[in-house]
């Protein structure tokens, strides 16, 4: 047998950002809920795209309403990523807290998209949640510091949840895109939402590197992370290795993380100490990703729906786990790729083929400059 070439920078891309806006839409139908209440209003467990959890009644149906969660419509998750990817094709070079103020701030407030769940045209900022309305109200209207806006805002998933693209553009370098994602964050988190923001850019990155292995991409992130966020990752992803499948790991997993998530066990009714700032806490979404990477020995479709049928916040853990297997080379189903293009009205492909033509670019710019402080340091050698 001819041994399978490994996968391109492109095919790493392309496959990382379909990945992660696969996994969103898969998991925004179930996304609040428990494995058990999963399973009873299923059947049994997700196995690829479902409709909305309230049928026909998702428009008035709380908590969800107005939001068509279901049918193969990404959400915020996938909204946000590819601005940043937008942010990068303007840019064309490294980011920071100030990119996030000159450019995605604008193009959340002034260009109106289409939102799947909403099912109309419309400006992002009307689709995303309060966290991220933080950007615009903080940047735009407080004025405040873009590396300082993200101080005050409820810590959780939000800023982490699209720093895929940053991984992608660091190819290779887990710290390159660990310092920069943790420098984009602040303009939107602090604490251990910022901190899950670096190391989830860091685990992308790794996941990129030729011969990289879930082990790998874990060990990675293991060596960047900080405080809680490390505690968890090792906790949650030790408990993982003893499991092959993600139907057995599911309490155990949660177990795991339970002692250093804030938001407790019932997800729609946070505990008094939910998103509040941390040394010790971590964020529940990207320590059961990596999980779920583990498990499933990077494979993309086991990967995804782990983390789909896990609950909770799994629209942001399958978006993560999606991202990290792609970024392995793990090919996407086509079939749900091509649902998900569809139901959402979204060009998958287009955001992917910018993001590797800005990279590579990126990459020339680093290399130069490289050069030029070599050629410095050698002189003042």
């Amino acid at each position: 047998m001819t041994p399978t070439a490994p996968a391109t920078l492109e095919e790493r891309i392309t496959r990382s950002l379909v990945g992660a806006a696969v996994g969103d839409a898969l998991g925004g139908p179930v996304e609040g809920y428990s494995p058990e209440q999963i399973a009873e209003r299923h059947g049994g467990r997700v196995h690829g795209i479902v409709g909305p959890w309230n049928g026909d009644d998702w428009r008035t149906a709380r908590p969800i309403a107005p939001y068509h969660k279901g049918d193969g419509h990404v959400t915020d998750d996938t909204l946000m990523t590819h601005a940043l990817v937008r942010v990068y094709a303007k840019v064309r070079d490294h980011l920071d807290a100030y990119a996030v103020a000159d450019h995605l701030v604008p193009d959340l407030m002034t260009t109106p998209r289409w939102i799947p769940e909403l099912e109309a045209e419309a400006l992002p900022l009307h689709r995303i949640f309060l966290a991220e309305k933080w950007l615009v109200t903080r940047i735009h209207y407080g004025h405040v510091d873009p590396r300082e806006a993200g101080t005050g805002n409820i810590v959780n998933c939000g800023a982490a949840m699209y720093m895929a693209p940053v991984g992608l553009v660091n190819a290779a370098n887990p710290a390159g895109a660990y310092a920069e994602a943790v420098d984009i964050a602040g303009a939107h988190q602090s604490s251990y939402g910022r901190e899950a923001a670096g190391v989830f850019a860091a685990g992308v990155a790794a996941a990129c590197a030729p011969g990289a292995t879930p082990d790998s991409v874990v060990d990675a992130c293991l060596s960047l992370a900080k405080d809680g966020t490390r505690a968890a990752i090792e906790t949650v992803c030790d408990t993982a290795s003893r499991y092959s499948d993600f139907e057995s790991a599911l309490r155990p997993l949660r177990e795991a993380v339970a002692p250093y998530d804030t938001v407790g066990p019932d997800y729609r009714t946070p505990s008094l100490g939910a998103r509040r700032p941390s040394r010790i806490h971590s964020i529940e979404e990207l320590p059961v990703a990596l999980a779920m990477l583990l498990i499933s020995r990077g494979d993309y479709r086991h990967a995804v729906l782990g983390s789909v049928n896990y609950g909770r916040d799994c629209d942001s853990i399958a978006t993560m786990a999606g991202a990290l297997a792609g970024a392995l080379g793990a090919e996407i189903p086509p079939d749900w790729a091509k649902t998900v293009a569809e139901s959402s009205r979204l060009d998958l492909q287009t955001p992917a083929t910018t993001l590797t033509e800005v990279t590579r670019e990126i990459f020339t710019r680093d290399t130069a400059r490289r050069r030029t402080h070599e050629t410095a340091y050698a002189e003042l050698s």
